[in-house]
């Protein structure tokens, strides 16, 4: 279980260290990206093997973040106890938005 959630958790966090989309600004460098300040988000299943195994790796029970409010995500925001989850579905929302958001920079 451990292991599929640090590959799920790979996966997120290289879709999301590749393109800032919303996380920081791509042109103002001296600001730390989100990802630096605690804020991960992780793929994950809404069964409950993941549900049991999300709490006992992180210590409390999965909070599931639409791609909409992954995107919105600022750095002024407060930092986040334990990594979100995202669905399969809205990880592929996400990837979409971003990719569109870099082909229009």
């Amino acid at each position: 279980m451990r292991t599929l959630i640090r590959l799920a958790g790979l996966a997120a966090l290289t879709a999301a260290a590749s393109l800032p989309a919303g996380l920081a600004s791509a042109g103002d460098a001296k600001q730390p990206s989100a990802l630096a300040e605690g804020r991960i988000i992780l793929v994950c299943d809404t069964d409950a093997a993941t549900r049991r195994g999300f709490t006992r790796e992180h210590g409390a029970a999965p909070i599931f973040v639409t791609a909409r409010e992954a995107l919105s995500v600022r750095t002024s925001d407060p930092a986040w106890n334990a990594p979100r989850c995202m669905t399969a579905r809205e990880h592929a929302r996400y990837r979409e938005a971003v990719t569109t958001f870099a082909a229009v920079r």
